[in-house]
Order: C-alpha cells, then structure tokens, then sequence
C-alpha cells in the first residue's frame, strides 16, 4: 500500500478516471488525486524525500508531521508564486495584443514574409529560439494568441500551429542552456555550457523536425476550429481581421509586449553568466531587476495595456473591461495549473523518483538509452520534466565523469533532455496550461501534445545515438 508504484497508480486512475470518465472540473479532480496520494504516502516517506532534497533534518520531520490539507495547500501555494503573475500578465498581454490589432498586425507581416503555407514552420522556429532565453510558459503565453489570431487570418490550421509552438519552446526548454533544467545538469554532469548550446540546438533543430511533420499529421486526422474563449471571442477576432492596414497599430510598436520580456530576460542571463560573482553597478543591477521573469511580464503587460488605451483611444471603452475579461480566463488557468501542481508535488513526495532510480540501478544497458528512459519514466510518473533532468543527471553524473566513456558526456546530457519530454499529461501543470490557452479539451491534449513529445523525444534519441557513434568528441 505504501509502494510508490501503487501510490501513483492510484492518482493516475482518479485523476484521469475523474476527468474523462467521470466528467470531473480538473481541478477538482487534480485536488482529489493529490488528497488520495497524500493520504497514501507514509511519514518516513515524507522525511526521506525532504532529507534527499538536503533540508534539514528537524525541517524534515516537521514537514513528515503537516497535515494533508498543509502539504497540498503549500504545493498548491508554490505552485501559484511561479506560474500565478506570469499568467495573470500573459492573459492581459494576450487580450490587450488582440484587442489593439497588434497581433494582427504581426500576422500580417509574418504572412507577407512567408506566405500562408510556410507560416507554421515561422511559428515553429520562433518558438524554439524564444524558448531558449525564456521559461517554457512564457513562450505558450506569448505565442497562443499570435497562432489563434494567424487562425482567423488564414482560415485553417489551428492545431497545426498550437502543436508548433508546443514543439518549439518544449525542445528548447530541455535541451538548450539557460533554461534551468539544462542548467542544473550541465554543472552535475561537468559539461561545457557552450557545448551544450552549440549541441542542444542542433539536436532540438532535428527534434522539432519530426514534430512538425507529426503536427501535419496529426491536423489532417484531427482538424480542430479555433473556439470561444472569455478572452478571445470569435466575433471580436473576425471584426479585428477585417479591419484595414492604416487602423492597425506599426509593426514596432505591435511586437512591444513581446519584445519586452524577452529582451529583459534574455539581458538578465546575459549579465549571469558574464558579470563575475558579487560584481555589481546601478546599471546591472537595473538589469537584474527588470530581468527577473515576473517583473519583465509586467512590464510587457504595461506596454500592452498603453498600445490598448491608445488604440482605442475616443472610444467609449474602459480598460477594466479588457482586463477583467483576461483575468476571468487566466484565474481559471491559475487555479487548474496550480492544482496540478499539487498533485505533482505529492507525488514527488512518496518518493517516487528514488524508487525509480533503484530499479535502474542494476540494469545493464547501453547509457544512452539508459539515461533517456529514466528520464522519461520520472517526467510521466510525476509531472516535472525539470526535475526528470536533476533526477537522472544525479543518478548518472559519476557514470559521465568516468574517462572509460567512448563518447563525450554531452550526449548523456542530451539523451537526459530528450527523455524529459516523455510523456506529459494531468500531473503536469504545461499540460493544464497549453489545454487552456488554447482552449483543447483534455482528451484532445492526450491524443496530440502528448504523442507529439514523445515522436521528438524518441526522434532525439535516434539522432544521439548516431551522433555519438560517428561523433564522440573524444
């Protein structure tokens, strides 16, 4: 009973159970899962897990000792202090952005660049190179309403385009320094961090290949209309998409929210990987100040809101009504990705990572492939492709450091990225976030985004496995 296998079998089956059989609010059943998980999970269990994350030995007991209700409540809290702001801002930014014209503005001149039939392949690039210097969530924020609008453009494709952006800034996020996750296991595994740009990118170039040519499959078999949402209703896209060049707000001023966050972040990591410990100067700590992910959002949210009020300047319409409107969509977001978060944070707290690495840990495998599967047996038992990355770059960072290696760590590295991906569903909050972003039922979500990510993760195996055999760097 107090196996973590059976702990996560049981919140796998309410949790998908509740959802599609039973007709459940995910949030509702995200919360029962994370009740049923915790009321499953054993004290030692808890404390170990504390203890393993390097908390103090009394913090640890006295986390073993919170009630249920407490240990859900903090994930959910946690949860919410990363994703909550970032949200809330991506909501307006989004509505703000449709509302003023400038995300028809940006379609417009995407189309006139590339052309209708290339506009997906723009999509997919640009959210693979945006998600390397930003978060995963910021890239789905900044990306969805640019695709729904493109929809309404072109008439078509709709699924086509969210699978493009998911690609995109999902590969990037895994495989490309600084995103954390890479970050954390370049330092474990002692891989160059340029080296694992240069090989990342590469990698994640051929990854999101095969995910396009999925994304076209997958949109011919299950052609899904851009729907209704609270903040981005059909009627006012139409209106928008009929209006002439000389009411749109100019190109430079349209990518405004955009650029901003991206900017300031990419700024930021910049001046962390080049400005020395304990260095410091007004300008650099501005930098760092407007370089921290929520503040950036704010400030793209800021920019969006003023091209709004100028837009729609001698118009009788008030701000609060476009704000509302995005913040009723992104509350609900917030609270579904939070809960998930919840039930991902119990998870982790059965010790479910631990047990995994002990039944890996006398398999005799080639550890390439050793080191994708842990990855990805981690990321679908309990949600967190970042922690999937520190779990099996611990587990595998003495093997990487031996001389005895036919190949250079990095494939290790990367085969690490590429198994993250695999395989997301309810226990992830960016499966909650591009299901409601882009308005995709949960069903829908499965039999897409989730094949999806595992035909790159795979693909990205495949592409190692020979890299490494014809290429080891060593």
């Amino acid at each position: 009973m107090s196996d973590p296998l059976f702990i996560l079998a049981v919140g796998i089956v309410i949790v998908v159970g509740g959802i599609i059989g039973l007709k459940l609010h995910p949030f509702l059943a995200l919360l029962l899962g994370a009740f049923f998980v915790a009321l499953l999970t054993p004290a030692t269990a808890i404390e170990q897990f504390a203890l393993a994350k390097g908390t103090a030995p009394a913090a640890a007991a006295a986390l073993a000792q919170k009630n249920i209700g407490e240990r859900i409540a903090t994930e959910f809290g946690a949860t919410c202090g990363k994703i909550g702001i970032l949200i809330a801002m991506a909501a307006i930014i989004g509505k703000c952005m449709l509302d003023s014209g400038a995300a028809e503005r940006i379609i417009r001149s995407v189309l006139r660049l590339t052309g209708i039939d290339k506009a997906p392949g723009a999509f997919l690039i640009s959210s693979f190179f945006i998600g390397i210097p930003v978060f995963f969530d910021t890239v789905l924020f900044l990306m969805i309403p640019l695709a729904k609008a493109m929809t309404l453009r072109i008439g078509k494709n709709y699924l086509l385009l969210v699978l493009c952006v998911m690609a995109g800034g999902a590969m990037a996020n895994s495989l490309v320094p600084p995103a954390p996750g890479p970050l954390f296991l370049i330092g474990e595994m002692k891989i160059p961090i340029g080296l694992m740009m240069i090989m990342g990118t590469l990698v994640g170039l051929c990854t999101i290949t095969a995910g396009y040519f999925f994304a076209l499959w997958a949109n011919r078999r299950w052609p899904i209309p851009l729907r209704d949402s609270l903040d981005a209703k059909l009627d006012d896209l139409k209106a928008i998409s009929d209006r002439d060049d000389h009411s749109l707000p100019p190109l430079g001023v349209s990518l405004l929210p955009v650029l901003i966050p991206i900017v300031f972040i990419m700024a930021d990591t910049a001046r962390a990987s080049l400005i020395p410990a304990g260095g410091s100067s007004f300008f650099w700590d501005l930098v760092k100040f407007f370089g921290d992910k929520n503040i950036a959002i704010v400030s793209g949210g800021v920019a969006a809101m003023l091209l709004l009020v100028y837009q729609k300047r001698g118009s009788n319409a008030s701000l609060t009504t476009f704000v509302s409107a995005a913040l009723a969509s992104g509350g609900s977001i917030i609270l579904i990705t939070a809960a998930g978060g919840a039930f991902g944070g119990m998870l982790q707290q059965t010790g479910i990572s631990t047990r995994i690495a002990d039944l890996t840990a006398g398999y005799q495998m080639a550890l390439i492939p050793l080191a994708f599967l842990i990855a990805a047996v981690v990321r679908t038992a309990q949600g967190s492709a970042t922690v999937a990355l520190i779990t099996a770059s611990g587990i595998l960072s003495g093997m990487a450091t031996n001389a005895n290696l036919d190949f250079h760590p990095v494939y290790l590295g990367l085969a690490i990225g590429c198994g993250s991906k695999l395989v997301p569903w309810m226990n992830d909050a960016g499966f909650w976030i591009i299901c409601k972003l882009s308005n995709l039922t949960e069903r829908e979500a499965l039999k897409t985004i989730s094949p999806l990510l595992v035909v790159m993760g795979l693909t990205g195996l495949v592409v190692i496995l020979i890299a490494a055999k014809l290429f080891p760097l060593v």
